[in-house]
């Protein structure tokens, strides 16, 4: 079992949770409207008057093979879209209550 925790600039709200519903992954937790600056390049998204965009971030446990497609899938949207910034990080699971 995988932890996927994904971080995403709002706009992409919709289009991550239909990803995960799309390959069957039903479960899921929303953070809404957080801060944050990558530590790579982009702009900080703070919602502040500077800087107005925010972040999102999502926790969805699920089977390692689902998770790889998951992945896939979120590679290619951001590099579709680079500028928006989305991070997205693949976690061991060791119990499931």
């Amino acid at each position: 079992m995988k932890a996927l925790f994904i971080v995403y600039n709002q706009a992409y709200n919709q289009e991550i949770v239909d990803l995960l519903e799309g390959l069957g992954q039903r479960g899921y937790t929303v953070w809404s409207e957080i801060g944050g600056r990558g530590s790579v390049d982009g702009e900080p998204h703070l919602g502040s008057h500077a800087w107005p965009t925010q972040n999102h971030a999502l926790l969805s446990v699920m089977e390692d093979s689902t998770a790889s497609k998951v992945m896939k899938k979120l590679r290619e949207v951001d590099e579709s879209t680079p500028a928006l910034g989305l991070r997205a990080y693949a976690l061991p699971v060791e119990d499931v209550l």
